[in-house]
């Protein structure tokens, strides 16, 4: 029972379908859910809603395509309740987008593998990934700034509700900081990796809803493959091969869904 000066709200109920309440805060809504048989009922549709909307974005076969179109149907009837309105209509619309997109270029390109690049100015956030993976190099050449390799993906969803991507088995990490950028605290972690060497993974929430698959941004001396699923966005910067480059950021999301 949660005390009557810390109400649950509709941001509340947003967050926990989201998963992204604390541990404590969920476990308050949770127990507050079960007193309330209609919200209740409300939040498991959502959560239906939602893992039906990963399932469709993770088909990428041709066949498969009217689930997607199902999926966001549903979602449609869903918003009649008025609830999170203005982001699951978001969400509808990038999963019509995504399904034709991605499965149509499984028919028609079957055998390309050219990484997408970007042919518009990249988000801001990847500017800021390029300035935090320069700032890193920086300090790792610096006797008097120690690195902290420790990582801890757990502590760093509590503190700044960014989800990080699971990392590959074949990343040594070397550095992991929190740094400020115009959209709040964002991660950036420094690791070696076998194929790309050195590689920084930057990661931030830029106050928008969105799904965008890995998409490279070249630059001079070093390249980015910048990629966001939900309310977090990601950029792996590597002067390594662009081609490989791609094809890690894309294993990087798949860890998402």
């Amino acid at each position: 029972m949660l005390p009557e000066h810390d109400p649950v709200t509709e941001n509340d109920l947003i967050a926990y379908v989201d998963d992204q309440l604390e541990p404590a805060r969920r476990i308050a809504v949770a127990g507050w859910l079960a007193g309330q048989p209609q919200k209740a009922a409300q939040v498991m549709a959502d959560l239906r809603i939602k893992d039906e909307l990963r399932l469709a974005l993770l088909l990428d076969e041709p066949p498969l395509l009217s689930e997607t179109r199902k999926a966001a149907h549903r979602l449609e009837r869903a918003l009649l309740r008025g609830r999170i309105v203005s982001r699951l209509r978001q969400v509808a619309a990038v999963v019509l987008l995504i399904g034709a997109g991605w499965v149509g270029n499984e028919i028609l390109e079957p055998l390309a593998v050219t990484p997408s690049v970007a042919s518009a100015p990249a988000p801001a956030f990847v500017e800021d990934a390029m300035r935090a993976h320069g700032t890193s190099v920086i300090r790792a050449a610096m006797a008097s700034q120690p690195e902290a390799p420790e990582y801890d993906p757990d502590e760093i969803r509590s503190m700044t509700a960014i989800v990080m991507p699971s990392l590959p088995d074949d990343w040594h990490i070397k550095d992991v900081q929190i740094f400020p950028s115009q959209f709040g605290p964002s991660v950036e972690l420094e690791a070696e990796a076998d194929e790309l060497g050195p590689v920084s993974l930057f990661a931030v929430r830029p106050g928008s809803f969105d799904v965008v698959k890995p998409t490279i941004a070249p630059g001079e001396e070093a390249s980015a493959a910048y990629f966001q699923v939900g309310e977090v966005a990601y950029a792996l910067v590597s002067s390594g091969d662009i081609q490989e480059l791609n094809h890690t950021a894309e294993r990087l999301a798949e860890t998402l869904y």
